[in-house]
């Protein structure tokens, strides 16, 4: 896999971030500061730029500065072979993404231009936490192994909001019902293939980050847990005898929206018998896994972004990570509050410091 990395990066009025223009190092770039002052917002606009989302939000509102009218992000990104700006504007109600100034064929297409994979604290539920991380785990690896998987998730998502609807404005014998219901199954169907595949790779890879990670005698399990049948048919079936249950409750019993990614230690559930450091280290394989598989699927090696994770880790846990790190060549951005306990190898050429102070970030070099 060839390295990647942003060249140069341009924010302006992002959060607290006003104006931003950085030039990060091709390997570790580390960003430290107190906290609430913008540490976060600036991996945050690494990653707008990079997918055109956010990670820690879904209402893009939020990331326009207090006052002002547009936010943009404006990312150079270099590899082997070529050199583009990837650029991205966002106002109230609207999102403007260009490659070079053009526009892509669809948010998908940008998206997997920069493949990108962050780890930040409220990750540690990927291992302990309810089955939502875990599925956005594997939306997110599906999208750089196929980008159609975002279309077929929101057709999914939209199908399934209108049959909710129907039910409960029009009742059960609602005759637009079968309707919602094949595109719920189409697309549905669609939605488990491009997930299951996602969950074989990504299984297989955390199967083996656990190994080196964790206590030798322990053994983890992974795979993909459907919550539908497989079967047109059948699910289509579970879904008509489901129609007033669904109704009560507000949501559909049976589809992807329900899907997880199983996981077990020794034969039992993590979530009911890991310790706290398990737990770390199966989130830490399941991150190791997510970057190895999206490095594969797009011949790259990510960007990765780490938002302060060595204060979730134990000690045993922080070293493997940064073990791990300096075995990629790719770029990494990661904050901190102690930057003097980054351990990022006797190599100090390939670190680059920064300090963020109220929003303003400044290169700082030691000696």
């Amino acid at each position: 896999m060839r390295p990647l990395h942003v060249a140069h990066l341009q924010v302006r009025a992002f959060r607290n971030l006003a104006a931003v223009d950085l030039e990060p190092g091709e390997r570790f770039n580390v960003v430290s500061g107190d906290n609430g002052q913008g540490k976060t917002n600036l991996l945050e606009s690494l990653y707008v730029a990079a997918t055109s989302k956010s990670f820690r939000t879904s209402k893009m509102n939020e990331l326009v500065g207090f006052g002002a009218e547009l936010a943009s992000v404006r990312a150079t990104v270099a590899d082997d072979f070529e050199s583009r700006v990837q650029s991205v504007g966002l106002k109230p109600g609207a999102r403007l993404v260009r490659i070079d100034d053009k526009r892509p064929a669809s948010l998908a297409a940008y998206a997997v231009r920069t493949p990108i994979v962050v780890f930040h604290p409220g990750e540690m539920t990927l291992s302990m936490g309810a089955s939502g991380e875990r599925r956005r785990l594997l939306d997110r690896t599906s999208l750089y192994m196929s980008p159609q998987s975002m279309a077929d998730l929101e057709a999914y998502t939209r199908a399934m909001k209108e049959r909710q609807r129907a039910l409960e404005t029009r009742g059960p014998s609602a005759s637009d019902l079968p309707e919602w219901e094949t595109l719920v199954v189409r697309h549905g169907l669609a939605v488990m293939g491009h997930r299951a595949r996602a969950a074989e790779l990504v299984s297989d890879k955390a199967i083996l980050a656990f190994s080196r990670i964790a206590a030798p005698e322990l053994v983890l399990t992974a795979g993909y847990a459907p919550s539908a049948p497989s079967d047109e048919a059948a699910f289509l079936e579970a879904l008509a005898s489901r129609r007033t249950s669904d109704m009560r409750r507000g949501s559909a019993g049976v589809g992807p929206h329900r899907d997880d990614l199983s996981l077990a230690i020794d034969g039992h559930p993590v979530r009911g018998v890991a310790s706290q450091g398990q737990h770390r280290a199966v989130t830490l394989a399941l991150k190791s896994a997510e970057i190895e598989v999206v490095g594969q699927a797009r011949g790259v090696r990510p960007i990765l972004l780490l938002d302060d994770v060595s204060s979730e880790l134990d000690r045993v846990r922080t070293a493997a990570l940064f073990s791990f790190l300096r075995e990629q060549r790719g770029q990494v951005f990661l904050t901190t509050t102690r930057p003097e306990l980054i351990d990022t190898g006797a190599d100090g050429s390939a670190r680059r410091d920064f300090v963020v102070k109220s929003g303003v970030i400044v290169r700082t070099f030691s000696g």
